[in-house]
């Protein structure tokens, strides 16, 4: 068997209804290679009154990579980015020594029934780069390799995989692939980094002849590959790569190796210290610690 560990998601309101099912970290694995964090939310369906804005706040230490299935959002940050992140694409933004950012519904969906499908993940950085200047980066959806098989489909979103490697950079080795498995098909997952997990976006699969439970994470044993199956379709993402140069300290939106690092970033929060995202006036504050 090559699953080592199944890791279960907990629901979590991250404001006006909005709920997402939080993977990581977990009691059995705070992290699978850089990816320290990892939500799922929707498909949410909500009405032309919902308020699922995400108003301005910090990071530290980490990057973040956002990816939808369905929706929209607008991203702003103190660096002076502004990006529409629609489906498809891979937003990569490294919070390094101190980023601020709000993500809205875009103007026009704003007042409207929409419909929101997606991924976030946060990528511990390496400690050598724990306080790199901050930036974003956008890789539109053309740009990510696509891989055909025999009833499967692969997206390289981040690294390397089936002969393909996607454009995104990353600080050390980072896999992430999308796949769709159509009906009664099964796909052969070898060469994956020391560690790896398979996460069920939607439908069920069964890995290694062993049916995993929908939203719940399968952590695979180091050095092993996986053989996915799909009774009816399914789709699913793969995720991992090199272990964390040691223990990773969490509070609120901040990862870093230094308790006292974070510390610093909740008082320069709490103050008011960091830059500020052109044009935003308001704030998440500081939750209380």
């Amino acid at each position: 068997m090559s699953v080592a560990h199944f890791l279960k998601p907990h629901e979590k309101d991250i404001g006006g209804g909005f709920r997402v099912r939080r993977v990581l970290p977990a009691a059995a694995r705070q992290a699978v290679g850089p990816f320290i964090f990892f939500d799922h939310f929707g498909p949410i369906d909500a009405p032309a009154e919902a308020d699922h804005d995400v108003r301005p706040h910090p990071h530290i230490g980490l990057a973040t990579v956002t990816y939808l299935y369905e929706g929209a959002m607008e991203h702003r940050d103190s660096v002076g980015s502004v990006q529409r992140i629609e489906p498809g694409a891979i937003n990569w933004m490294t919070a390094g020594s101190g980023i601020v950012h709000s993500e809205r519904t875009p103007l026009d969906l704003a007042g409207k029934p929409r419909r929101s499908h997606g991924l976030q993940l946060w990528a511990a950085l390496p400690r050598a780069h724990e306080e790199d200047a901050p930036r974003f980066s956008h890789t539109p959806a053309s740009a990510i390799p696509q891989v055909q098989l025999d009833g499967a489909l692969v997206r390289v979103l981040i690294g390397s995989a089936f002969g393909h490697t996607s454009p995104v950079a990353t600080f050390s080795e980072t896999l992430y692939l999308d796949i769709t498995l159509d009906a009664c098909r099964s796909i052969e997952l070898v060469d994956l980094p020391q560690e790896a997990a398979i996460y069920p976006v939607a439908g069920e699969i069964a890995i290694d002849g062993e049916l995993l439970a929908p939203h719940t994470m399968a952590y695979l044993e180091a050095g092993t590959g996986a053989s996915v199956y799909a009774g009816a379709g399914a789709q699913f993402v793969v995720i991992g790569g090199a272990p964390l140069d040691g223990h990773r300290h969490m509070y609120w939106n901040f990862v870093s190796s230094s308790k006292e690092r974070i510390a610093r970033a909740a008082d320069d929060w709490e103050q008011q210290r960091f830059d500020k995202v052109p044009g935003e006036t308001e704030f998440i504050p500081l939750p209380k610690r």
